[in-house]
C-alpha cells in the first residue's frame, strides 16, 4: 500500500460530513497524521487497498492505524485522546471523533483522533489488535503532552475503558522505546458506551465481533471493562441516555457501581432521551447539555 496517498487520504477524511468548520481551517491551528507503528503492526495480516470512508465519514479497510493530532494555536497544556465507535465494524468519525476534537480545539485542547484496527479485517491478532493499537497511542501521546485523558464513543468507549483499567496488560510485544513509556490515562471519558460483554448483555456487535456469539462466561468477563477498575485506576465520565437502544442503559451503572466499589472517582449524566449515537448532543434532547458537564469535569485537571 501506498503510505503517501493513505496519510493523505486521511487528513482529508477531517472535512468530511458537513463537520467543517473554522476550528480545522484556521492557518494557526497545526494538524498532523502519525501512524502508530515504525513497521508492520503487531502480528501482522489486515485489509489491502486503500482507506474506505462513507458518505458521513465512518473509516473502515483500516491498513494503516494513525494518530491524527490537531493542536489548537494556544494549547492549554491538556490532550484528550478520541476514538469514535462503530461496533468495531467501522469508525464513525465523521458523527463522532471529528466533531469531538473540533469541540476540544476550540477550547485550547490538543486533540489526538485515533483511527483502529478493525478486528474483523483479517490481522492475525484477532480481537486483540484494538486495544493493541489504543495502548500505543496512549504511550505516543504520553511522550508529547502532560496532560492526557480519554473520551471514547459506544465501542470506542469500551476500547479506551478497557486501555484506561488495563495500563498494565501486555496486548503487544515491545516495539520501541516508546513502548518502554506508561499506557496511561489521567481521565477517562466514556459516552453511551459498551462496558460489559456478559449476561444478558451480549446482542451488541462490540460481543460478536470481540468474542463471538458462543462464548463463555469468563471469554465475556475478560472483555468486559468493569471487571478491571482497580482503587489506581483513573476518574471516570460517563453519559448515556435512557432510551438508548445499543448500549443497555445498565452499562453506565454497572460502571458507576464498579467504580464505586474501587473507591474510584465517578461521574455519570443520565438523560430520558437522546438514544445512541447521539456525539456531542443531540438537537432536541437533554443530551445536548453534556459537553458543557464535560468541559467543567476536564477543568478540574488544570
Amino acid at each position: 500500500m501506498d503510505r503517501r496517498h493513505f496519510l493523505t487520504g486521511l487528513a482529508a477524511s477531517v472535512f468530511v460530513a458537513g463537520h467543517t468548520r473554522l476550528a480545522f481551517a484556521a492557518p494557526t491551528v497545526s494538524r498532523a497524521v502519525i501512524p502508530l507503528w515504525q513497521g508492520e503492526p503487531p502480528g501482522g495480516g489486515g485489509p489491502t487497498g486503500n482507506l474506505i470512508i462513507s458518505a458521513t465519514g465512518a473509516q473502515r479497510n483500516i491498513a494503516l492505524p494513525t494518530l491524527t493530532m490537531i493542536r489548537p494555536a494556544v494549547p492549554r497544556g491538556q490532550a484528550v485522546l478520541i476514538a469514535a465507535g462503530g461496533g468495531y465494524k467501522r469508525i464513525e468519525m465523521g458523527k463522532e471523533a471529528w466533531p469531538a476534537a473540533e469541540w476540544l480545539v476550540a477550547r485550547g485542547i490538543t486533540a489526538y483522533v485515533l483511527s483502529y484496527r478493525l478486528p474483523g479485517e483479517g490481522w492475525k491478532d484477532g480481537n486483540r489488535v484494538s486495544l493493541q493499537d489504543a495502548q500505543r497511542a496512549l504511550r505516543m501521546v504520553r511522550q508529547r503532552e502532560k496532560q492526557v485523558s480519554v473520551l471514547g464513543f459506544s465501542a470506542g468507549g469500551h476500547l479506551l475503558g478497557l486501555a484506561a483499567t488495563r495500563s498494565d496488560y501486555p496486548s503487544y510485544a515491545p516495539q520501541d522505546d516508546i513502548d518502554q513509556l506508561p499506557a496511561t490515562a489521567d481521565r477517562a471519558a466514556l459516552i453511551y458506551p459498551i462496558i460489559t460483554l456478559e449476561q444478558p448483555y451480549t446482542h451488541t456487535s462490540t460481543h460478536r465481533i470481540l468474542v463471538g456469539p458462543h462464548a463463555s462466561a469468563t471469554e465475556n468477563a475478560a472483555w468486559s471493562v468493569q471487571n478491571y477498575v482497580r482503587p489506581q485506576s483513573p476518574p471516570f465520565f460517563l453519559v448515556q441516555a435512557e432510551d438508548d437502544p445499543v448500549s443497555n442503559p445498565e452499562n453506565t451503572l454497572i460502571m458507576e457501581h464498579a467504580c464505586e466499589q474501587q473507591h474510584v472517582a465517578v461521574e455519570l449524566h443520565r438523560y430520558s432521551r437522546g438514544g445512541h449515537g447521539f456525539g456531542m448532543g443531540r438537537p432536541g434532547t437533554p443530551t445536548v447539555a453534556w459537553p458543557g458537564l464535560y468541559e467543567k469535569w476536564l477543568s478540574r485537571l488544570v
